[in-house]
């Protein structure tokens, strides 16, 4: 009777496990619901369209699940016109976040401190909003598994914390153009490969255990030490009191050794002199290199290198841009118009002042690569043939100045006088797509993977589609995979949007013919469909590895839509491929569906060609949910942990 009844009571034990399981797990995804509801209603208003007769959120836009878990994992809503501030009681019902993306919206506030209860949480993206504060200490204690940090772009103050050590898998610290103050703390973070603080309040001297990152990571702030340029001050030297040891006779000074301080003190000021002017004639000389927005143009005798050279490690002509000051040009100059909320950190002498380098001659003019003083690098482009008048410009150039996505190229500030146009962008320090894809074929070369150039590609589409979403008529007008640059991280950022109606006609026939759609005849009106076919071609040109340009000349006239159409048509889809991409079998499926949506953009008529939405939804469908947030996944860059 007992082992009877020690098996019911078995029995009905299981009964009740299998019985509450399921309900168990839907508790789960239950309250996760319940968080996203919470977010929606404290800064989501209309912006978030989740139905609530849905009961399974993981079909509302911007969540994943884990099947396994059954649980909520990703939240990916940038840009998405979130506003007001995170109450408490989201997160600590998402436990099971790993990647969290509320970038480029307008949240306000400090981080709330349930975000504790996100312990799995490994992707922390909130650049580019208002939020404020110190950072809390639960970002050091709880969140151990961050692997990406980005809080750039916000109002975050207070001391940068020591606690970042405690964030051993870190990859990636973005923290710059906030509010930080004080002096950085040593960071032995032993993964440490992304690293930014410009543009806070920060002071000091950069700490040993950072020296090795580039200097732009440490620009816009009071900081002193390698790897920037200002010298850290010297302690001063400990004085002797010469009249004290006068009266000691057993420690006092003979007459030698006051002739020998004499002699000495003579010689240093004479070789402090001979340094100083050294100095000056290095200075002096340094200006016949300064960038002159004088009362006259340079002419092309004096501008050294001006064609891209693709053999460099950037893509970029290592040619220096000699550049002559004009007596009294100056004087007509008028200042730099900044068209960001963020502090003004130069000024136009600053500029003057800059050493300069020739990036390239393009389609609307020269761009350089100019380095001011205190080691920030900006990117200057000269534009030619403007033919709007001054009112026009400045509309048009402040539109441009508008736009705000993380796939477009930032523009600063410009400059404009009667001779002298000027445009002053952010410095992308690894060149151009097209160096990146042409430039180097050596031994030495590190290949693009399949995982790069899907990325880049969806990265260039999310940027096009944000051009085009703002107005029915706003069209980019010269898309190419030279108007296509990279972050450090080899993310895609289009440049050169906006300015096709500026310029007059070219004088001369430009590079952009291979990716100019056939209905187009004056490049200064090209239309959005129009641009769809010149991303076609750029996204062929990603898979092929053929260059527009090139492919007139060496396929016997055929340009490259039209190659490719006519391989594809015999069967030899592989044939089409960079023969770099041959070895991600696994991935050729990806490949041929995003193939097949170039095709679709280069159709030869206008109508038959998708819209940009419809492309990027087409590209994020094929590189899959499994993706980590920013177009790409950084363990297939960097390699897996």
């Amino acid at each position: 009777m007992g082992i009877h009844s020690v098996t019911g009571t078995l029995l009905l034990t299981l009964f009740h496990i299998l019985l509450f399981l399921p309900a168990g797990i839907m508790t789960d995804l239950t309250s996760d619901r319940a968080g996203l509801l919470n977010l929606r209603s404290a800064v989501g208003g209309r912006t978030l369209f989740w139905t609530t007769t849905q009961q399974n959120p993981c079909n509302w836009a911007g969540v994943q699940c884990d099947n396994t878990l059954n649980r909520v994992t990703a939240l990916h809503l940038p840009g998405v016109s979130l506003s007001g501030e995170l109450p408490v009681g989201i997160f600590g019902n998402l436990t099971r976040l790993r990647t969290i993306s509320l970038r480029f919206n307008t949240l306000s506030g400090p981080l709330p401190s349930d975000l504790s209860s996100c312990v799995g949480l490994r992707n922390l993206y909130l650049q580019g909003n208002h939020f404020s504060g110190p950072l809390p200490e639960i970002l050091f204690s709880s969140l151990r598994d961050l692997v990406r940090l980005n809080l750039g772009g916000n109002n975050f103050s207070g001391e940068i914390s020591n606690g970042f050590n405690n964030l051993n898998r870190l990859r990636t610290l973005y923290l710059e153009n906030n509010k930080f103050s004080g002096s950085l703390p040593e960071l032995k973070i032993p993964k440490l490969e992304q690293f930014n603080v410009s543009f806070n309040n920060l002071n000091g001297s950069v700490p040993e255990s950072l020296r090795s990152k580039p200097k732009e990571s440490f620009t816009g702030n009071s900081l002193c030490g390698s790897p920037l340029d200002k010298m850290c001050p010297v302690p001063p030297a400990v004085s002797v009191d010469f009249n004290r040891n006068r009266d000691r006779k057993k420690s006092g000074l003979s007459g030698a050794a006051i002739a020998g301080i004499v002699i000495g003190s003579v010689l240093g000021l004479v070789l402090l002199l001979l340094l100083l002017f050294l100095l000056c004639r290095k200075r002096n000389a340094k200006k016949t290199n300064s960038i002159n927005i004088g009362a006259r143009k340079l002419t092309d005798a004096e501008v050294l290198g001006e064609e891209p050279l693709t053999a460099g490690s950037n893509g970029f002509s290592a040619a220096a841009a000699v550049m002559t000051t004009v007596p009294g040009g100056r004087e007509n100059a008028k200042k730099l118009v900044f068209l960001r909320n963020s502090a003004t950190v130069f000024d136009l002498e600053d500029l003057l002042r800059a050493s300069a380098e020739v990036l390239g001659k393009g389609t609307f003019g020269t761009a350089y690569k100019a380095v001011l003083e205190g080691g920030m690098m900006v990117a200057v482009k000269r534009l030619k043939d403007v033919t709007v008048l001054e009112p026009e410009f400045r509309e048009k150039i402040e539109f441009v100045g508008a736009m705000d996505h993380q796939n477009l190229v930032p523009l600063r500030a410009y400059y404009y006088n009667k001779d002298e146009k000027l445009l002053v962008y952010d410095y992308m320090p690894m060149g151009s797509l097209s160096a990146l894809l042409h430039g180097n074929k050596g031994g030495g070369r590190t290949p693009l993977n399949w995982d790069i150039r899907s990325a880049i590609a969806l990265g260039v589409a999310r940027g096009i589609e944000y051009l085009h979403s703002h107005d029915d008529n706003a069209s980019h007008g010269n898309i190419k995979s030279s108007n296509v640059l990279l972050t450090k991280s080899l993310e895609a950022c289009v440049s050169d949007f906006g300015l096709a109606s500026l310029v007059g006609l070219p004088s001369t026939p430009n590079r952009v013919a291979g990716y100019r759609a056939p209905e187009v005849t004056d490049p200064r009106r090209v239309s959005q469909k129009a641009d769809v076919y010149s991303f076609g071609v750029l996204i062929l040109e990603l898979l092929t590895g053929k260059a527009p340009t090139h492919s007139l000349l060496n396929e016997e006239g055929v340009d490259l839509p039209r190659w490719v159409q006519s391989t594809v048509k015999e069967e030899w889809t592989s044939e089409v491929f960079d023969l770099e991409l041959l070895r991600y079998q696994n991935a050729e499926e990806e490949m041929v569906q995003l193939l097949q949506l170039a095709i679709d953009c280069a159709a030869q008529y206008p109508d038959k060609r998708p819209t940009m939405l419809e492309v990027t939804r087409r590209i994020e469908e094929l590189r899959g949910a499994s993706r980590v947030e920013g177009g790409m996944n950084p363990d297939h860059v960097h390699g897996l942990e």
